[in-house]
């Protein structure tokens, strides 16, 4: 079995692929100084809690908190006695990227146009939903073509809660109806419709500047709450980055 390891800044999700599917996944927080064998009980707990076999031939990871990939390797080495491979660039899994400079491109947004790439036919817009909100374009040729860089909901909220006191901290849950009538209502108008705006004119810019009729994917822990409400969004694929590193472990060899 493989182990995907998917190192975001808040969290990192880790999944385990038999080969046809996913056995489970894992969510926790990124922490830089957690050690390998506080990690190692963590995750021989969840495939103990999940009933999975202990046998891992394999690991791949995408990671942005460079401060955590010793981790993850002398885990790997030590407690699974497999090579730990890395995710660092398009072009060791042949992914063309028109971006400058090239190695710019965050491992997990090269995993998710892997994903995007296996599923869908370019044009593709990728909507990743995390610390901060990605957007991913491939372009017709399959070339990562670029994107933008949004705040995401949580961190943006969380900068309004702290610097005005008076307003209470909300459910990220979209109301009804646009014009709040208390307090509560206002926050969620203005956080939940107010984000999916902004996520539908990004989108609707990047997609006319590729040349239209892009498929967009919503993906990321928060992607489920814009289902809906923003009408660019046409699915949800909730392990599109994980499934790229599947692809991107194929790709890299032994």
């Amino acid at each position: 079995m493989l182990l995907a390891i998917d190192v975001g800044n808040t969290h990192t999700v880790c999944g385990v692929w038999d080969g046809n599917s996913w056995c489970a996944i894992w969510r926790r927080s990124t922490n830089i100084s957690t050690t390998e064998d506080e990690l190692i009980v963590w995750l021989k707990g969840m495939f103990d809690l999940s009933n999975i076999p202990w046998e891992i031939n394999g690991a791949i990871c995408g990671s942005v908190v460079p401060q955590v990939d010793g981790l993850w390797d002398k885990l790997c080495q030590r407690w699974l006695g497999v090579k730990l491979k890395f995710l660092k660039h398009g072009a060791a899994v042949g992914l063309q990227v028109d971006y400058d400079p090239p190695h710019a491109v965050g491992a997990d947004r090269i995993a998710n146009a892997l994903g995007a790439l296996e599923r869908f036919q370019p044009p593709i817009i990728v909507v990743d939903f995390g610390t901060a909100t990605t957007f991913d374009s491939i372009d017709r040729d399959g070339h990562y073509a670029g994107g933008a860089i949004l705040p995401g909901v949580q961190l943006s909220s969380r900068a309004l809660f702290d610097k005005a006191a008076k307003l209470p901290q909300v459910e990220f849950v979209a109301p009804e109806r646009a014009l709040g009538r208390n307090t509560v209502e206002s926050l969620q108008s203005g956080i939940m419709l107010g984000y999916a705006g902004a996520i539908d004119a990004l989108a609707c810019r990047i997609n006319e500047e590729m040349g239209g009729n892009s498929v967009v994917i919503a993906t990321g822990g928060l992607g489920g709450l814009f289902i809906g409400i923003c009408s660019s969004i046409q699915r949800y694929e909730p392990t599109l980055t994980l499934e790229g590193l599947v692809i991107a472990n194929e790709r890299l060899g032994d």
